[in-house]
Order: structure tokens, then C-alpha cells, then sequence
């Protein structure tokens, strides 16, 4: 019978390990949230950003103690209603949502905002690995057998779009084929589908605001407009570049102090570390996300059935895809298209979304010493 109370056995088998690589993450992420809201304007000494970081840390790890004490077997057999309301959610944000910085993508509920999108990560990564459990197959998977997953895939993905928020939107389609593309597939499927997808591009196009075409445009030519679309790229790439090998130090980056660098609590918060670290510190912080994408991996590997395997793979995939996408960004080897680094970026949202992923890890991995009733 599946339990839903804390089971005490569970905590000898705590992932002691993932949780001290999560919080080393999470330090340096305070430390640099606190560098970029810093300032040498006496008026301006300190930013509030670390210390609401430090609250939303301390919420996200009572959500991970609630996903790790949580049976995962149960919440992937609820997997359906979570997506629903995950989808209601969502909806309510077209209807009831306001804006910020021209993207409705919040909703505020007894004054605390909240984005749908980011509980819509874990959603999509829970029903999948429903709808697989459930569509056992010893063969690779043909297209006929993936047009429910596709639907699944495809309604989130055109209502976090049409916010618009093309990197939440991006992510969702990534790891969605990343665990379709690991459960096996049919490669005359894969090929339909893809070409399907390159097909469908111009659809996507159609529902892009003018300034993310433009960021994708500006993308192969920053120079083209410096001061504008090219703007994000050109300054984070100058502050990356300035840090050398060992930084400019602690509180003494440039870009960062003089407010070059656009939305350097958020996005382009490696920007920050690179220019104050430099190569060296950049180098250890994606050593840490590395152990953390590879201790993961390895729960995947050794989960019990096939639900907590795609759960666990599904939440490697969140956290590769989004460390390879913002890293790529604020380089200049990728498009920009806002998305937070886990663990690192500023944002409450995304620490829940990001601690609660790591609790059903937790859970998954605990439940391998666990024998199921």
C-alpha cells in the first residue's frame, strides 16, 4: 500500500550527499546575488535580492522534505490530475495574470507570486512517466503510440508560448523528447517527428513577440544593434571575457557594479560569477552542476521500476538542459531566451520548483533500499 506520511526508514537512507551539492550551489548563489545587487553608492549598499534568495531557499527545502516523504509511486499515479491542474493553472494566468516586463506569466495568490510554468516542469516530467508506466513496451515505440504524449507535450508548450516565455516553453519540449528519445523510439517515428517539428517552425515564429525575433535574429550579428537586441549578449560576453583567469574578485566586477549587465540577479548571473571568479571560478561552479547532473543520472540508473527511471532521468534533463541553455546564452553560443541557472539565479518559482525536484530524487533513490509492499 502506498504510503503518504513520512516513513522513518526513508531518513536513513537521506541523500546526504545531492543535498550538499544542492546547498553548495545555493551559497555561491547567495554570494552572488548579493555581488550583483551590491553597489558602491552608499545609498545603495545592499540589495534585498540575497535575502529573499535565502527565504525562498529555506521554503524550497521544506518543499523537498514534502517530495521526499511523498511515495514518488504515488504521485506519478496522480500524475494526470497534477497535470490538469498544472494546465488550469496555466489557463488562469491568460485570464488572471498580470504583467512584468511584457510576459503575463505570474499569478498571485494572498499576495505571493507565483509562476505556473515552473510547476508545469516537474508536471510534464510526472505524466510522462505515468503514460509510460502504464504503455509498457519491450519495442521501440512507433508514432501512432506517441501522438498521446505529443498532445500531452504540445498543450503547455503553446499556452506558456503564448505568454510568452519561449525559454520555459523550450525547456518543456526538451525534456519531453529527451525521456521520449531515452524510453526508445521507432527511428522512421523519430525522423516523422522530427521533420514534423522543423516544419511546425514557422507556427512558432507566428507566435513570437517582436523582441524575441529579434533576439534570435541578433543572435548570428550582436554588433548589428548594440544598443539594443544585441545589448544582453555584447555586455555579458564583455564581463565574461574580463574575468580572466582568476576574477576581478569579490564585489570588484565592473560590468556588474556598474549596472552594464541587464537582469544580472536572474539570467545573466554566471556573467557576474565569471567576472568576479573568472575562468577558475566558472570552471569549479560547472564541476558542482556536473556532480549534481551525474549523481542524478546515476539515481535514474538504479531506480526500482520504470516510473522513478523516467522521473529521475526526466529531472536530469530539467537540470542539463537549463544549465546548458543559460550557460550557452550569456557565452554568446546560444540564442537568449531567459532562462534562470538552477540553484544560482534569483527567483521563487524556480527554487521551489528546483528544491522539489530534488526531494523526489531523494525519494526515488531512498525507495531502491526499501522493499515495496
Amino acid at each position: 500500500m502506498l504510503f503518504l506520511k513520512f516513513d522513518r526508514s526513508n531518513l536513513h537512507n537521506f541523500d546526504w550527499t545531492l543535498l550538499a551539492i544542492v546547498l553548495s550551489i545555493c551559497a555561491i548563489g547567495i554570494l552572488n546575488i548579493y555581488s550583483a545587487g551590491y553597489s558602491y553608492d552608499a545609498l545603495e549598499r545592499q540589495s534585498p535580492f540575497y535575502i529573499k534568495q535565502i527565504q525562498w531557499i529555506l521554503l524550497g527545502l521544506i518543499a523537498m522534505i514534502i517530495t521526499f516523504s511523498i511515495d514518488y509511486r504515488f504521485l506519478a499515479k496522480g500524475a494526470y490530475v497534477i497535470y490538469c491542474i498544472a494546465i488550469a493553472l496555466l489557463i488562469l494566468v491568460h485570464i488572471f495574470g498580470y504583467t512584468m516586463h511584457g510576459s503575463q506569466r505570474w499569478l498571485s495568490i494572498g499576495g505571493l507570486a507565483f509562476q505556473p510554468s515552473e510547476v508545469m516542469k516537474l508536471s510534464i516530467i510526472l505524466v510522462l512517466a505515468r503514460y509510460f508506466e502504464d504503455h509498457k513496451s519491450n519495442q521501440p515505440y512507433k508514432l501512432r503510440e506517441l501522438i498521446v504524449p505529443a498532445l500531452l507535450i504540445m498543450l503547455p508548450f503553446l499556452l506558456i508560448l503564448k505568454q510568452p516565455d519561449l525559454g520555459t516553453a523550450l525547456i518543456i519540449v526538451l525534456i519531453s523528447a529527451s525521456i521520449i528519445f531515452f524510453i526508445g523510439v521507432n527511428w522512421k517515428s523519430f525522423l516523422i517527428a522530427s521533420s514534423g517539428a522543423l516544419l511546425s517552425a514557422p507556427i512558432v515564429w507566428h507566435f513570437l513577440k517582436d523582441y524575441q525575433k529579434d533576439r534570435l535574429i541578433i543572435f548570428f550579428n550582436p554588433e548589428r544593434d548594440p544598443l539594443g537586441a544585441g545589448y544582453h549578449i555584447i555586455q555579458s560576453m564583455i564581463a565574461v571575457g574580463s574575468g580572466g583567469l582568476w576574477g576581478k574578485g569579490f564585489l570588484n566586477g565592473t560590468q556588474t557594479q556598474l549596472k552594464f549587465l541587464p537582469e544580472q540577479q536572474t539570467d545573466f548571473v554566471f556573467s557576474v560569477f565569471a567576472e568576479e571568479w573568472g575562468f577558475t571560478g566558472g570552471f569549479v561552479l560547472i564541476i558542482l552542476f556536473m556532480s549534481l547532473v551525474f549523481w542524478s543520472l546515476k539515481i535514474a540508473l538504479h531506480a526500482r521500476d520504470l516510473s522513478g527511471t523516467v522521473i529521475a532521468f526526466g529531472i536530469v534533463c530539467l537540470f542539463s538542459w537549463q544549465v546548458f541553455i543559460n550557460i550557452g546564452m550569456v557565452l554568446g553560443v546560444l540564442p537568449v531566451v531567459g532562462i534562470p541557472l538552477p540553484f544560482l539565479s534569483y527567483g521563487g518559482s524556480a527554487m521551489l520548483s528546483f528544491m522539489a525536484a530534488i526531494g523526489l530524487l531523494m525519494n526515488i533513490n531512498a525507495h531502491r533500499f526499501i522493499l515495496h509492499r
